[in-house]
This record gives C-alpha cells, structure tokens and sequence, in this order.
C-alpha cells in the first residue's frame, strides 16, 4: 500500500507557516476531495484555530499526564502501547481533515521518547492519509531532534527581509545535510510588498533556491487572521490561495 506524503512547513517566527499550512490543507482536500492528516508541531499552535477548530487536549498534556503516573499504565498495556493509544485518541477529527497538536512542554525533561513514538505514529499512519501536513515550530531545533524524518517536500516560509532569507537558506542546507529531504525544497516568501523589491530579489537568486513563490499581501487573509477566522473559507481567487494552489498544482500532486 502506498505511503502518504509528508509535507513539511517550517521557517523563523511570525513568517505565516501555519496560515501556509492551512491553505495547503485546503487546497489538498479540494482536488484530492480526501481526509489530510494536519499535525501542529509547534508548541506555540494555532493551527486548530485557523482550521476552525478547538484543541481540546496535546501531546503535551498527555506527557505531563504520563510523567505524574510513572508507570502505571491501565489495561495491562506497554508504555509504548499505551502512548500510542493515548495518541490515535488526540486525534481531533474534522470534514477535511484530522488534526494531531504537539502542545507546549510545561514539565522538566524533554519531549524525546514522545517524539519517537509521534515518528512510529506517522509511519503507522501513512496508509491512512494521502497527505501528512506538518506545521512546525520557528527555526531548526525540529530539524536537529529529526522530528520530521521521511521529508518528502520541506516548504521554507520567509517574510520579506534579508534575515528572513538568510535564515530559509540555514534550514535548507541543515536539511540536506542531515538528509531529512531529497531536494524537493520550496521557499515562500510570504505576505510580500508588490512589486517585489530588487534587491530581496537578487539575494533569492545568490541564495540558490530552485522553487521559488511570491505571496503579495492578502487582506482577506489578514482580516480572518486578525478576527481568529477559519482560512478554510478564504475565497479561491484571493492573492494567497491563488499561489498556494499553485504551489499544490506544481509541486505536491
């Protein structure tokens, strides 16, 4: 049976991933008309609320959960049989999607053996979905924990600045290296001012990067996330669909 395929959204903090995310979302359901499974790796999410949707419980809370129980885990279950109950059961499920949130750490320790059973989990789960979108945190830690193993597209956001793209040429190449993806790299920069000024333009040429999307300023898309909207319902015509769609069409089919 085939696997799914992983996509992953990442870049530094306040560039639009998980609005990239979502419409990404919206445009795989559209065409493929067949359940995506979101997951929101960052522990700041927001990604429900862009879906519509309400997190009601994270992984984070079900490891808090698991640290102050030790290893009492009912039903006579394994740790790891049981984390992976207690993960298939976070899964909020929706028309066009299921939606799986990391959460934020609130304890000591750290979040790697629930991060090994999330990369069992995808691995069991990708019979089930055509398509896994991950929303991930601002910067590299991800790429360094290898929470996204099994890249098979990485989407770069970048806001319209030199840092912005500096730093979307650090995550391209840390991924490479670790072999995380095998070229199949895409930089957004998003929300950007038209025309595109020249010498961001330049520095995207230096910086090498093969596939290369515009995003202009959206106001539909600014007032939704402005007033906590849903994107699920931003016009197909609007300036950020129009060029995620194409993003889909080109790249992700």
């Amino acid at each position: 049976m085939k696997e799914s395929i992983n996509i992953a959204v990442t870049g530094k903090g306040g560039t639009g991933k998980s609005t990239i995310s979502t419409l990404i979302i919206k445009a795989l359901y559209e065409t493929k008309k067949k359940i995506i499974l979101a997951i929101d790796a960052d522990p700041n999410y927001n990604l429900d609320v862009k879906l519509g949707l309400e997190t009601k419980r994270t992984i984070g809370d079900m490891r808090e959960e698991l640290r102050k129980s030790g290893d009492e885990n009912p039903g006579g279950m394994s740790k790891s049989q049981f984390v992976e109950y207690q993960l298939k059961i976070l899964i909020e499920e929706g028309d066009k999607f299921d939606l799986l949130t990391m959460g934020r750490q609130e304890g000591t320790g750290c979040y790697c053996y629930i991060n090994n059973v999330l990369r069992h989990l995808i691995d069991t789960l990708s019979a089930n979905y055509p398509y896994i979108v991950i929303d991930n945190d601002a910067g590299m830690e991800h790429l360094s924990r290898r929470t996204d193993q099994h890249m098979d597209f990485l989407i770069i956001a970048s806001d319209a600045t030199k840092v912005g793209l500096m730093t979307a040429a650090r995550i391209r190449d840390m991924a490479l290296e670790m072999e995380l993806v095998h070229g199949n790299v895409i930089l957004v920069v998003n929300n950007a001012p038209s025309p595109f000024p020249e010498f961001l333009d330049t520095l995207v040429k230096e910086l090498s990067f093969d596939n290369v999307y515009i995003i202009p300023y959206d106001a539909e898309v600014f007032d939704r996330n402005a007033r906590g909207l849903s994107l699920l319902d931003v016009p197909r015509d609007s300036s950020a669909n129009t060029m995620v769609g194409c993003i889909v069409k080109e790249h992700l089919l």
